[in-house]
This record gives C-alpha cells, structure tokens and sequence, in this order.
C-alpha cells in the first residue's frame, strides 16, 4: 500500500499528511464505516503537534461531508482513544499524532468501534476509496444529510478512572517518588494526575508542550533527561512516555534504563504467579533479545514472537489466547486493561508490582543477562526487495555462519533501513555490523 504504514498514515506535516489528504482520507473512512454505522458519531483526537489543528480541521470536514457526526476530544493520548471510541459508543475512532516521530511529522491513526485498531484488510479497503474520485464525490451529503461536529472537554476524567481502575486498590503509591517525563505530548495532564490520585509524590517534566517540542530531547526517545532527574531527586523510579502515550520507557533508582523486554519479562512472570497470565506465555516481536525466550522458558512460559508493531503483536495475542504481550520499545499490552499500547496503564501495573515487592527497581527489573544486540538505523535513497540485492545472500549465510541472529527491515514511515544484529561476542556484532551498513549503503543509497 502507498498510503499506511506499519500503524496508520504518516509522514511530514504539510506534504504526505496534508489538510487535502487529510480531507480526502477522512472521507474514504467515513463511506468504509458508514456500512457499519450504529450510532453515526466518530471520535477524533490528538496530541499537542502544531500541525494538528489543521489536520483536525480537515478531518472534521472530510467526516462531516460525508454524513458523520463527530466527537473532538482535544489532546489526548492514543489508548484513550482506542478506550473513548467504545465507552462512548462511537462507530470508528481517529487519533492524529506521529507517536514518537519530531513535530514536522504528523500522522493519522484509526480504530473501529469496538477499540481495535484497523487490520490490513481493512486499511487497504480505505485506501481503495481514498484513490476513488468518483465514489468520494458521489458520497458527499446535502440538506439534513451533513454531519455535525462538538467539542468535549469533559472526557478526560472518564479515561482517568477506567486507568485508575486497572490498579488495585490494596495497593498505594504514597512514599514513592516517581519522575514522569511526558515528552510535551499526549499525556501531560492526564499521566502526572493519575499517578498523584495515586499517592505517588510525583516530579513532572516534559509538561509543557508549545506545538514544536514533542518529543525533543525528552520522553521515551530520550531516557537519558529523565534519568537526571531521577538522580537529581532521588526518586525511587522513573517514566517516559512518548508523544502519544501509548510507549512507556522506565528508568531505576540507578538512573539506568530499565531494558523493555526485561520488564515485560518480569512483569509476565508475576502474571502467572498471581493467575492472571492467559495462554502461558506472552507475545513479543522479532526484535526482542533472545535472553527473553531463555528466561520465559525457565519458567515454563512460551513467547510468541509478531512482526513489528503493537498491532501486530495484539494480533497474534488474539490468535493464541494470550493477554500479555508488546515490544521491547516499550508497547507494551495488558489486554485485560487496554485494546493497544498504554503507556501510563503499563507504567501503573509494573509500579503496582514494585510496591508488592518492597525492593528497588534495580533489583527487581534485572532478572537476566541479555546478549548484546546492536541496533542502527541508515538513511536509504530507494526500499529495494532485499533479496533482489546482489551479495545478500552471501551478507546473511555470513552472519548466520557467525552464530548472530539478524533482522534488517525498512521503517513504514521514514526514508530508513534498520538493522539489528545479535550474537554472543560484543566485538564480533560491531566489526559485523560495521560490514552490513557499508554494504547496505553502497546498494541503497
């Protein structure tokens, strides 16, 4: 498909997730959905991006010219979307943020009315409308037929409570200091007010959000502000969240990071132990370390792995039974509380489980040694079929001779390759590592 990626559409403000696009897309979802339709209101809402008032603006139009009412929320992140869009009874959800990209990029999301978000079927089947001229113009409403648009303001305490209730109430945060640093995103109000309904006492940065500093120098993607912080307070662990709140990064008392499949590691285990864990075992992707299938099957517990994307992982979670899953990225998914990637509910239930410890995050979120693994992104001119490349083949028996897991893939949303190498000997993945960027830069570049 040329229009979605790995999670919705998405790509530079003004250009690829234009107001025509925007417009154009937000009809072809609204005829896809109109078969559907229960209640004809669909939910629409954001993070803190500049671009996203105009992107809002022509969403609502393209939705309203077609016959759909519709619901603005405002800022709010991604899995209260997802939540909203069935509490509210609303027929399809649209969450406008770019997660974790820089504030030039924007990107559209999209959920049905029960909180999931679109399959691949029917992504492609939107995108068919969205290049059809004819069914768009044909369409569009007239008299009593055009939808209508509010705004609410008021929702945020319904998403508040539903989180709230997702952590027992036999345990409380109160003697904890927890640093949140909300990456001037989605969840700057409603992360820090949770966690202070909670008892916690609560340090907040990244909670100042002008339109252009989501996610700069702050949040998931930068751990290393927060770590300061956490030092500088001596707080007892810290959060980050990224532009739309559906990724979580966690930071020790130590100020290290707290590696992503070791915390959801932990975190299924002590599912199991409590009786909680569906399916015996969780689902991670392709990029988790292979030190996590080791200690899950320590513990008698099989890990699943799903392509990239939280979407893809609640997938296979569906098809297996299993409640538990996400990406070492920090998606992660407790399916009992949320249809996809929460940041905050994911940060509550491994705070939940620290406090039922009485240790320290340091202790409690190591419980393996990983194998090195080195991960770089590259810049490519072209995304050429890989095995179309002379000497692939060759690079991978290569790798594969050295006893290194690989995974080389292109992003959905960025001009970008990634490459992830894994092995045994840290020195051997660099020298590795070092010989496929060159080798994949002389082909694509």
């Amino acid at each position: 498909m040329e229009l979605f990626g790995t999670d919705g559409v998405r790509g530079k403000a003004g250009k690829k997730v234009s107001a025509m696009n925007a417009m154009r897309l937000a009809m072809a979802t609204g005829i896809y959905f109109k078969q559907f339709a229960k209640n004809n209101k669909i939910l629409v809402g954001k993070d803190t991006r500049r671009s996203g008032y105009m992107i809002e603006n022509a969403i609502v139009s393209g939705l309203t010219a077609v016959g759909f009412d519709v619901i603005q929320i405002g800022p709010m992140p991604t899995p209260a979307i997802a939540f909203l869009t069935e509490n509210m009874r609303c027929d399809a959800g649209i969450m406008i943020s770019a997660s974790h990209n820089p504030y030039y990029d924007n990107g559209i999301k999209f959920f049905d009315g029960n909180g999931n978000k679109l399959n691949r079927k029917e992504e492609e089947q939107i995108e068919l409308i969205f290049k059809d001229t004819e069914a768009l113009e044909s369409a569009q409403a007239t008299d009593k037929s055009i939808g209508k648009s509010k705004r609410i303001d008021d929702v945020i305490g319904r998403y508040i409570v539903h989180i709230k209730n997702s952590f027992s109430q036999n345990i409380s945060l109160a003697g904890k200091r927890v640093v949140i640093d909300c990456a001037n995103g989605a969840g700057y109000i409603v992360g820090p007010t949770i966690l202070q309904e909670l008892g916690a006492d609560v340090v907040v940065i990244g909670d100042t959000p002008s339109g252009f500093n989501i996610n700069e120098g702050c949040g998931a993607m930068h751990p290393e502000n927060l770590a300061k912080v956490v030092l500088e307070y001596r707080a007892d662990i810290g959060i980050a969240l990224d532009g739309d709140a559906d990724r979580v990064v966690m930071v020790d008392e130590k100020g290290d990071v707290i590696d992503g499949d070791k915390l959801m590691a932990v975190l299924a285990v002590h599912l199991k132990n409590e009786g909680t864990l569906k399916g015996g075992g969780m689902v991670a992707t392709v990029m988790s370390n292979q030190g996590l299938d080791e200690y899950l099957e320590s513990e008698g517990l099989t890990l699943h792995r799903a392509s990239v994307g939280d979407k893809n992982v609640v997938e296979m979670m569906h098809k297996h039974g299993i409640n538990f899953g996400g990406e070492q990225s920090g998606h992660v998914v407790f399916s009992d509380y949320a249809k996809t990637g929460d940041g905050i509910s994911s940060a509550l239930q491994a705070l939940a489980y620290l406090v039922s410890t009485g240790k320290k995050a340091s202790e409690v979120f190591n419980p393996y040694h990983s194998y090195p693994q080195l991960l770089v992104n590259i810049l490519v001119d072209e995304k050429r079929d890989l095995e179309s490349i002379e000497g692939y083949d060759t690079l991978i028996k290569k790798i594969k001779d050295a006893n290194m897991r690989h995974l080389f893939r292109y992003s959905g949303t960025e001009n970008k390759m990634r490459l992830l190498l894994e092995g045994k000997n840290e020195k051997s993945l660099e020298a590795m590592m070092q010989e496929c960027k060159i080798f994949f830069k002389s082909a694509l570049a």
